[in-house]
């Protein structure tokens, strides 16, 4: 019996430090020389003044920008918004440290009338952060009631009332990002072109020239922001 348990317990340990040590470590020291920044999270620092270094979230994932109470929206209106969040429907958080809340999928079907009454309050809660900085992006249609939909002058990309599968996205796309220049350069008392020269900094490509679609990383977008205006 001890002839047919040594080898397998030799293999054991073999296997063991061979699997378990050796290799994690070979694979960690190899990522931390070749893209030392993916393999520690791809973490963003603040660089202003007094907080120079301090993580402020991970380019790999979306975060909440002040509140998710949908009555304070409008005073989130200098931020830019990012991708809904099913657990956060408004303004869009995915993840809140502070809080502990993390994100998820809904899983509501497109004919689930609780994803329509998703997507009115998030469309409610774009209008009043447009409408506390003077900007109004529907019209009243003759003999509309309450009840029926006001025309809008501006279509909403679909990134910024929906939530995606995960509801951690980090990104939105460039439309998305161009809807929110006009409240935020406003809010700001910034030019709309200095609001798109910083979104076209943080726009990124199609991965090798082809793949996905060019995208916006809303943090990155947001920290640029704030450091604009010190």
């Amino acid at each position: 019996m001890l002839t047919h348990l040594r080898p397998a317990f030799v293999l054991l340990i073999l296997l063991t430090a061979l699997t378990g040590i050796a290799y994690p470590l070979a694979i960690t020291g190899i990522a931390q020389v070749a893209f030392p920044d993916k393999a520690n999270g791809s973490i963003i620092t603040d660089a202003g003044s007094g907080n120079s270094g301090k993580p402020i979230g991970s380019s790999l994932i979306g975060q909440e920008f002040g509140t998710s109470d949908a009555t304070a929206a409008p005073a989130l209106a200098k931020w830019f918004w990012g991708r809904p969040s099913a657990t956060g429907p408004v303004p869009y958080t995915a993840l809140n440290l502070a809080t502990g809340t993390g994100s998820s999928g809904s899983n509501l079907a497109p004919t689930n009338p609780a994803l329509l009454d998703n997507i009115k309050a998030r469309l409610a809660a774009l209008d009043a952060a447009d409408a506390s900085v003077g900007i109004v992006r529907t019209t009243t249609a003759p003999g509309a009631t309450d009840s029926t939909p006001a025309p809008r002058t501006t279509a909403v990309p679909i990134d910024l009332v929906t939530a995606s599968a995960s509801g951690l996205d980090p990104h939105i796309s460039p439309a998305a990002a161009e809807y929110q220049v006009a409240r935020i350069a406003k809010a700001r008392g910034l030019t709309e072109d200095a609001v798109r020269d910083l979104v076209r900094q943080h726009t990124q490509g199609r991965a090798l020239g082809v793949l996905g679609e060019p995208v916006v990383n809303v943090l990155a977008l947001n920290q640029a922001l704030g450091s604009s205006a010190r």
